[in-house]
């Protein structure tokens, strides 16, 4: 398993210990973290703190020369607000936990000429089937079903 997407896993249990959606996010710039984050909208009561939402928020400004050699990963698939903070800030490539649970407009962004990589990690997708066995509606509200 990749070191950086090790860390959005570890982010995504910590949201679970949380009571919250199991989805974690880091941001990597020149080899090194520079953001992380998790899906905190049942703990802090959110509306738009998915977990790249979270991670991007935790890194700080950065410049925008920054933004465009980084690299996000997230343990799922970005929905439409994230994808659109991807593309705000220019960040290039996306590494991406699994898809099979939630498949965000990826098209889109590859579209937008972001690179994306989706390694179909068995331990994201355990861990989002566990999460929506045990909370069906809180993952319902999340996703917007």
């Amino acid at each position: 398993m990749d070191k950086f997407m090790q860390v959005a896993i570890e982010e995504a249990k910590k949201g679970l210990t949380e009571n919250g959606i199991p989805v974690g996010s880091v941001l990597v710039l020149d080899g090194k973290i520079i953001g992380r984050g998790h899906n905190q909208r049942v703990q802090k009561g959110s509306v738009v703190l998915h977990a790249e939402m979270d991670c991007l928020e935790n890194a700080g400004r950065l410049k925008a020369a920054d933004y465009k050699r980084a690299i996000l990963y997230t343990t799922l698939s970005p929905c439409d607000m994230c994808s659109g903070a991807i593309l705000l800030y220019g960040i290039p490539k996306v590494v991406i936990g699994e898809n099979t649970t939630f498949l965000g407009p990826e098209e889109y962004l590859k579209s937008k000429g972001v690179e994306l990589e989706v390694m179909d990690s068995r331990e994201c997708k355990d861990l989002m089937a566990g999460f929506i066995s045990e909370n069906p509606a809180l993952w319902n509200e999340d996703i917007g079903d």
